[in-house]
């Protein structure tokens, strides 16, 4: 690691106060002895992380980086002669290994902690990431084979029951009593597997593979493909089963009796697919159901051309109104309710996620994994009333661009990319407009509520103001960056050649670190390290 220059002099204005930077210092640093293909970051309080290469595995303490185990694949399970692919379940401490054989897959399952094989076997077929599923109540693994769900117990293989009665991969669950109720779904790349697939909610008995009642769902159960989160949710709520996936679906846990929906059918195509990509999603386009007390209301996106808020009864599901027409919205990626309004963000950042595969002049091929944040246009700010659904008033403030946005009091908050504004929710009228220029962070991309302060995260950089007057209070210029991950007190951005700055939010102070461009970096839960894999070496850094 490069040492650079240490400034530890404060350069300050009578307005505002900006910190130079230094180098991250590092915890410590190993080079093992193969190189880094995978790796998993455990969480501090668990002990150890991993690295593998395509032959051998690593496990190593987090404290100290001295080696836990480290042995070739062939010695943990000889019945593989290669390792394909290598899936962690961290809940369960156990790691599977892969060798693809068209139709003849071999797969071991093996301790993380002690290095040692707890089973193996070449009975199931085109197992992955996305059809493996840990449910920890029963220590067991849920496995959505071609032609039926199996499941067994985690440290033996043991198969307990196997149902064909449910198609797909288990994807959410909620649990009651060995009982749970799932949404069944198509994991990416596994379509041919689940032919004749059709939309399930089910629920099954955990001890027998019992169905005891199912149901069909609308929309599109499906992973994020890079960061693997759920883009809908499941929910108890008494004996009320609540799905929210493109609106809200509810059924009654014992019956399974449909209760109630308000959802509907959606697509969110306001991105271009990358060239190369064989995998892509985008995200955050609509935004989530709002519940409040008895009040439940839901984005109808359904027709491209015009959208709708409407207002139901959460216990009866009766439509109460439908607001007017929000025309040529292509997203609407937040909505919350302040007092008696309803705020709407219109346009703004969606996340997308992508697997791209891209070939050289020479005929090399890599494969990106990218996550970014494009802008959606048009943009526009403005709130309905909660009693009708009529407007209340619409700012213009945000016609030339919006970040997210967020209420605070009486009062939201939201950025232009040029400006901070703070407007009254009950009228839309200004508190306050505070340009960016002093900040020197570039164009502001995002906003984060931090203690008493707003965090706005430009494009080169982060800055602080005061949320009840706006006025500047730190900045940190970096390089042209976003954001990669944020905890606690601390935030990261990272550059397209993989170097990585530690902001401290409480000043907007930051440490940084020039990594190898292509290097994986991870941020702990508590905000306190980062861990960067590169070729043979981890290295574990401080962000305070």
């Amino acid at each position: 690691m490069k040492k650079l220059y240490l400034a530890t002099y404060l350069l300050a204005t009578a307005s505002f106060t900006c910190y130079a930077q230094e180098d991250m210092t590092t915890v410590w640093e190993v080079k093992l002895e193969h190189s880094i293909d995978q790796s998993g970051t455990g969480l501090e309080e668990r002990g150890y992380s991993y690295a593998a290469s395509d032959k051998e595995m690593t496990v190593f303490s987090n404290k100290d980086g001295s080696t836990i185990w480290s042995k070739p694949f062939k010695e943990i399970a000889p019945n593989l002669r290669k390792i394909d692919e290598l899936i962690p379940f961290w809940e369960s401490n156990t790691v599977f290994l892969f060798e693809r054989k068209m139709g003849k897959d071999q797969v071991a399952c093996i301790d993380i902690e002690k290095g040692t094989l707890l089973w193996t076997t070449d009975k199931y077929q085109n197992l992955s990431e996305g059809n493996v599923v840990y449910i920890a109540e029963k220590e067991g693994f849920a496995l959505s084979l071609k032609e039926s769900l199996v499941f067994i117990k985690a440290r033996t293989g043991e198969e307990l029951w196997t149902t064909s009665k449910f198609k797909g991969a288990i994807g959410k669950y909620v649990y009651r009593n060995n009982e749970i109720v799932t949404v069944n779904f198509v994991p990416s790349g596994l379509g041919a597997l689940f032919t004749g697939f059709k939309n399930q909610i089910a629920k099954i008995n955990l001890d027998n593979g019992d169905l005891l009642w199912e149901q069909a769902y609308v929309g599109r159960a499906e992973r994020k493909v890079i960061t693997r989160e759920f883009i809908f949710d499941l929910e108890l709520k008494d004996d009320m089963v609540v799905l929210k996936m493109n609106g809200i679906q509810t059924y009654d846990w014992k019956t399974g009796a449909k209760l109630w929906a308000a959802a509907f059918d959606f697509t969110a195509d306001v991105i271009g697919k990358p060239a190369g990509a064989t995998a892509f999603g985008i995200y955050g386009a609509v935004a989530d159901p709002v519940w409040v007390g008895d009040d439940v209301y839901v984005l109808d996106m359904s027709n491209k051309k015009s959208q709708y808020v409407k207002k139901y009864d959460r216990n009866t599901g009766k439509l109460l109104w439908t607001s007017p027409e929000i025309k040529g919205a292509r997203a609407i990626p937040a909505m919350g309710i302040a007092g008696d309004k309803i705020i709407l963000q219109i346009g703004g950042t969606v996340e997308c996620q992508a697997i791209i595969r891209k070939k050289d002049s020479e005929g090399n091929i890599t494969i990106e994994r990218k996550v970014w944040w494009p802008d959606v246009k048009p943009w526009g700010l403005k709130a309905l009333n909660t009693s009708d659904g009529s407007m209340a008033w619409e700012s213009e403030r945000f016609k030339k661009g919006i970040s997210n946005s967020f209420s605070v009091g009486e009062n939201v908050i939201a950025c232009s990319g040029k400006a901070i504004y703070s407007l009254k929710i009950a009228d839309g009228s200004e508190v306050y407009e505070v340009d960016l220029k002093e900040d020197n962070i570039g164009r502001g991309e995002q906003l984060q509520l931090y203690e008493d302060k707003v965090i706005v995260i430009g494009n080169k950089g982060v800055s602080s103001h005061s949320i009840s007057d706006g006025k500047l209070i730190a900045s940190g210029k970096y390089k042209n960056s976003a954001l990669e991950d944020t905890k606690g007190d601390y935030l990261i951005m990272k550059t397209e050649r993989s170097d990585i700055a530690s902001f401290y939010l409480k000043n907007c102070s930051y440490k940084q670190f020039n990594a190898r461009k292509g290097a994986t970096t991870s941020l702990t839960e508590e905000g306190d390290y980062v861990y960067v894999y590169e070729k043979k070496t981890v290295t574990k850094l401080s962000t305070k």
